[in-house]
């Protein structure tokens, strides 16, 4: 798959980002390799995607990008790296406290709100087998050998990050107070901070991409549908950056 960010150094080396692929009706299963895809949009940046690196990725987990001879994984350094090489600010318009902002937003979506994703995946019954679908990214002879570790160490991950304790009723309820924040700081807006995308929506985007998709039908998914704006928001992202997928991914 081959995409381009509509300018950046044609003389470059090509990036390629190592993600998952494209499922549940999304660009790709992961809201951080969504992310990182409208990142390097956002920077100008031609790359391809590749769902052939799981078993390289750096860092056990995608995404990651390969620039050249540089290999950077986690969306967060990746952005840095696009940054700091290719001298795009994908904050570019934000004063000192809106930056600040930006980076709170992008913690509470990650560090909150993307563990929900998991848990409505791999905790309820019937999303489960939906879950495993994702599998199907891998070459036939890997599949046996990861599908069975990889729920229960994500069921583990959750546990050990707390969600897992939680009935779904409590997740729902933190997640809520996520989600009416989200939704409050973005008021009636067209993006976060304005007219214009900054870099916390690529994450805001990923992590509602995910949470608004019909595939899973849970108390969480439907709370998050509730959230007028923030669909709404959805889908101007989705247009703008994934416009093939069309508005009801």
């Amino acid at each position: 798959m081959l995409c381009s960010g509509g300018g950046g150094d044609k003389n470059s080396p090509m990036i390629t980002l190592y993600g998952f692929g494209s499922y549940f009706g999304l660009p790709d299963q992961s809201p951080l390799v969504m992310k990182t895809m409208v990142q390097l949009t956002m920077a100008g940046l031609a790359f391809d995607v590749s769902v052939t690196g799981y078993m390289n990725a750096p860092k056990g987990k995608l995404p990651y990008i390969r620039d050249g001879e540089e290999t950077i994984a986690d969306s967060t350094f990746i952005r840095k790296h696009i940054e700091t090489k290719y001298g795009a600010d994908l904050d570019s318009g934000l004063n000192d406290l809106q930056r600040v902002q930006a980076w709170t937003i992008e913690r509470m979506v990650e560090d909150h709100l993307l563990w929900a994703i998991t848990y409505v995946r791999w905790t309820r019954d019937e999303n489960y087998a939906k879950a495993c679908a994702l599998f199907a990214a891998f070459p036939q002879a890997m599949r046996g050998s990861l599908a069975e570790p990889s729920p229960k160490r994500m069921l583990d991950g959750l546990q050990a990050q707390g969600f897992g304790r939680h009935s779904e009723e409590d997740v729902t309820e933190l997640c809520s107070r996520s989600l009416g924040a989200l939704s409050t700081h973005l008021g009636d807006k067209a993006y976060l901070f304005g007219e214009r995308p900054a870099g916390v929506d690529a994450t805001a985007f990923g992590v509602l991409a995910c949470l608004g998709t019909d595939v899973f039908d849970t108390k969480l998914t439907r709370k998050a549908r509730s959230f007028a704006n923030l669909m709404a928001y959805r889908e101007r992202m989705m247009a703008k950056y994934f416009p093939e997928f069309g508005a009801s991914a």
